[in-house]
């Protein structure tokens, strides 16, 4: 995977469908646990740490883009060819970044409580290291907030071309957000949001509820075919 290194966790049935997990800014693939195992008695699940995040390599250099392509490598890498991606907050920014740069390679999105950023929408300041360790490079976090505040115009164009299944896990967390998860699922062309409330971490603050609403949808969408 050239100079980065994505460290990975890997649980469940090899015969399984696979599902890529990626979590949210200043997370790592732990902040996946509370549904951890009960995804793996059905799916393949690999649970990846982003670059500048939790065992993954920190390069300094940090992007949606790089981090898009660091999952597109790790796909490689590993030899999935088609996989369901689930995305908390800027993991799911990654993944439809990921379904519009190769929607061959995407079965399903599960995007919860995010999408891709419009522009105008959000202002992320740069925020400034915290006297305690944190679980990823503050670097990642100011150049992601950048993005956020600043995104490329693209991004929210492109959710146009989503086609695959995509389930938007609303959790609530803000009447903004939750204007915006609808606006995106409007574009898109197989989407629907089924509001679970939360806050912001659905997964974690309501494990039963978020897995009641993404397991029968990656269930009843595995053989989807683009």
């Amino acid at each position: 995977m050239g100079e980065v290194s994505v460290s990975y966790q890997l649980a469940g049935n090899p015969a399984g469908q696979p599902v890529v997990l990626l979590h949210g800014l200043g997370d790592s693939g732990q902040d996946w646990i509370p549904v951890l195992a009960e995804l793996a008695t059905t799916f393949q699940v690999f649970v990846l740490d982003l670059r500048g995040h939790g065992n993954s390599s920190r390069p300094g250099t940090y992007s949606f883009e790089l981090m898009r392509d660091d999952v597109l490598g790790f796909l490689d890498a590993v030899g999935l060819t088609r996989v369901a991606l689930v995305g908390h907050s800027m993991g799911a920014v990654v993944a439809v970044l990921v379904a519009q740069a190769a929607p061959d390679r995407v079965t399903q999105l599960v995007l919860e409580d995010a999408t891709v950023p419009r522009p105008g929408d959000l202002y992320r300041p740069p925020l400034v290291a915290p006297d305690e360790p944190i679980p990823c490079d503050i670097a990642v976090v100011n150049a992601i907030r950048a993005q956020l505040t600043d995104p490329d115009p693209a991004w929210w164009e492109g959710t146009e071309t989503v086609r695959q299944p995509t389930l938007i896990v609303d959790g609530a967390s803000s009447d903004d957000r939750q204007a915006l998860l609808v606006a995106a699922a409007a574009r898109m062309l197989n989407a629907r949001v089924v509001t679970i409330t939360a806050g912001h971490y659905v997964h974690r603050d309501q494990p039963a509820r978020f897995l009641e609403a993404v397991v029968p949808f990656l269930r009843h969408h595995s053989t989807t075919s683009l």
